[in-house]
C-alpha cells in the first residue's frame, strides 16, 4: 500500500491509537458474541453438544475472554499496523498490497496467539463443562499439563488463524478501498463493519475444518479417558476417519454466524475508535 495514496482513504492511526482502538474493539465483540462462540465449541466437542451442556450456561468461561480480549486485540492491532507500514514502505509500490496485508495480518496473529490460546484453552474448557469455576480450570492445567498446558493448540491456533487472516484481511482492505475510491472518500466505519462482515464470514467458512481441529486438541487433557488429540494432519485424519469428513464441519453455521457479525463490530468498533482518536488528536504520538 502507497504510503502517498493512504491518508486519502482512511484514517491512518498511530501505534499507540491503534493498541488502545484494538483494547475497545477486541472486549466488545468478544462480550456481545460469547453465546454464539459457546454453542459453536459445544457443537464441535467430541463428547457431543447435548453432553457438552447443550444451550445451557452459554456464558461459562466468559471471564476468561474478557480478560484475553483487550491485549489480544491490542497486540494484533499494533503488530499489524506496524508491519503493514514496514513492508509497504520496503515494497515501495502497490502491486504487492494483497501480499502486504497478508504478511502484516500473519504476523498480528502470531503475536495475538501469545495472548489467545491460554485464555482459549481455559474458556473451552468452562464452556463444555469440564469445569464450573475459572480457578479450578486454571489449577487442573497447573497440576497436571504444567505451564505449557495453556499453550496446548498453540501451533494448531496458528495454523488456522493464519489461514483465516490471509483471507479476512486483504478481502477486507481491498473491500474498504475500492469503495473508498468508487466514493472518492474515507470509508466511513459503519461501510468498513459491513466489509468486515464479508470478509469473515467468507474466511471462516473456508477454515472450519481448521478450527475443528483446533478445539478437538485444546478439549483434549491428560486425565480424558479418550486418546488425546495432538497434530493438525493427525487431528484432521483421525476425525475423518472415525467421524466422517462432515465433522470437520462442525459447527460450521455458528462459526460463519459468529464472526460474521463478529467481523462486523469488530472491524467496525476498530475504525469508529481510531477516527474518534485522529479527529481528536488523542494518543497521536507516532
Amino acid at each position: 500500500m502507497s504510503t502517498s495514496k493512504q491518508p486519502q482513504f482512511a484514517n491512518q492511526a498511530s501505534l499507540k491509537q491503534a493498541l488502545f482502538a484494538g483494547a475497545i474493539a477486541g472486549t466488545a465483540v468478544d462480550t456481545a458474541l460469547f453465546p454464539l462462540d459457546t454453542v459453536k465449541t459445544r457443537l464441535q466437542s467430541q463428547a457431543g453438544f447435548v453432553a457438552s451442556g447443550g444451550f445451557k450456561g452459554v456464558y461459562s468461561g466468559l471471564l476468561s475472554a474478557v480478560i484475553g480480549s483487550a491485549p489480544n486485540a491490542s497486540l494484533f492491532f499494533v503488530t499489524y499496523e506496524a508491519s503493514k507500514r514496514l513492508l509497504s514502505a520496503s515494497f515501495g509500490t502497490d502491486n504487492y498490497t494483497p501480499l502486504v496485508h497478508m504478511l502484516a495480518a500473519s504476523m498480528g496473529e502470531i503475536s495475538a496467539c501469545t495472548v489467545r490460546v491460554p485464555t482459549e484453552v481455559i474458556k473451552q474448557r468452562m464452556q463444555t463443562k469440564q469445569f464450573t469455576a475459572t480457578s479450578a480450570a486454571v489449577s487442573s492445567v497447573i497440576k497436571t499439563e504444567g505451564l505449557l498446558g495453556f499453550y496446548r493448540g498453540f501451533l494448531s491456533t496458528v495454523a488456522r488463524e493464519i489461514p483465516f487472516t490471509c483471507i479476512q484481511f486483504p478481502i477486507y482492505e481491498y473491500f474498504k478501498r475500492s469503495y473508498a475510491q468508487s466514493k472518492g472518500r474515507r470509508t466511513e466505519p459503519f461501510e468498513a463493519a459491513i466489509c468486515g462482515s464479508i470478509a469473515g464470514g467468507i474466511a471462516a467458512a473456508i477454515t472450519t475444518p481448521l478450527d475443528v481441529c483446533k478445539t478437538r486438541i485444546m478439549l483434549s487433557h491428560k486425565n480424558h479417558a479418550v486418546k488425546p488429540y495432538t497434530g493438525i494432519i493427525s487431528t484432521l485424519k483421525r476425525i475423518r476417519a472415525e467421524e466422517g469428513g462432515r465433522a470437520l464441519l462442525a459447527g460450521i453455521g455458528p462459526r460463519v454466524l459468529w464472526i460474521s457479525i463478529g467481523g462486523c463490530i469488530f472491524l467496525g468498533m476498530y475504525e469508529k475508535a481510531v477516527k474518534t482518536f485522529v479527529e481528536n488528536q488523542m494518543l497521536n504520538e507516532r
